[in-house]
């Protein structure tokens, strides 16, 4: 499935990549259900799958695919290789050699930094950010502004799954730096 693919196909390949997404309930801590991806990661169709649906909702002029550390990685990478466009890796602070760029950001318990390679991004360069899943924004807002402080111009956000209640898709939405980028998602499961 490619870009403006028929609604129908794009329902299909939601249900077949739902199946293979596992909830675990009270896992890291009590009443947190964490949504395991491993099953659409390790299934080729899965795989695949999970790459056609995102790839039907990817604007055509985008030249570069960015994937938060570290599963995003897996759902950018496999994306991009699809597209035929290029990858960067958004790093956790401290994996990159120098020179980079870095971003901080606040989480529920203190901080963490965002680093990417200094000239990972030409200027003007047009860039989706890629993720496995949106709960609160807070990590793809982050990569956003951190890609811009490098002259990207970010066309958007895709997940895979996105938990519904958290608001991450209005944190990203309502992002006064980001111009009201679209955010897409492939599967809404609740929080």
């Amino acid at each position: 499935m490619e870009h403006g693919e028929h609604p129908t196909r794009l329902e299909e390949l939601r249900e077949r990549i739902g199946q293979l997404v596992r909830s675990v309930p009270d896992f890291p801590q009590p009443g947190i259900v964490f949504r395991d991806l491993s099953g659409v990661f390790a299934d080729a169709d899965g795989l695949q799958d999970m790459a056609s649906a995102i790839i039907a909702e990817v604007p055509s002029e985008v030249e570069l695919i960015a994937g938060l550390d570290a599963r995003g990685f897996i759902v950018g990478a496999t994306v991009a290789a699809r597209l035929g466009v290029g990858f960067v890796p958004v790093r956790k602070a401290g994996k990159l050699p120098p020179p980079t760029r870095s971003q901080t950001y606040d989480l529920e318990y203190g901080t963490a930094t965002f680093e990417v390679r200094d000239n990972a991004v030409k200027a003007g360069q047009r860039v989706l950010i890629v993720d496995d899943l949106l709960a609160t924004g807070g990590t793809a807002r982050a990569a956003g502004s951190l890609l811009r402080q490098c002259g990207a111009q970010l066309l958007g956000y895709s997940f895979l799954v996105e938990l519904t209640g958290l608001a991450g898709r209005e944190s990203l939405v309502d992002d006064p730096d980001a111009g009201g980028v679209p955010v897409h998602s492939v599967l809404t499961l609740p929080a």
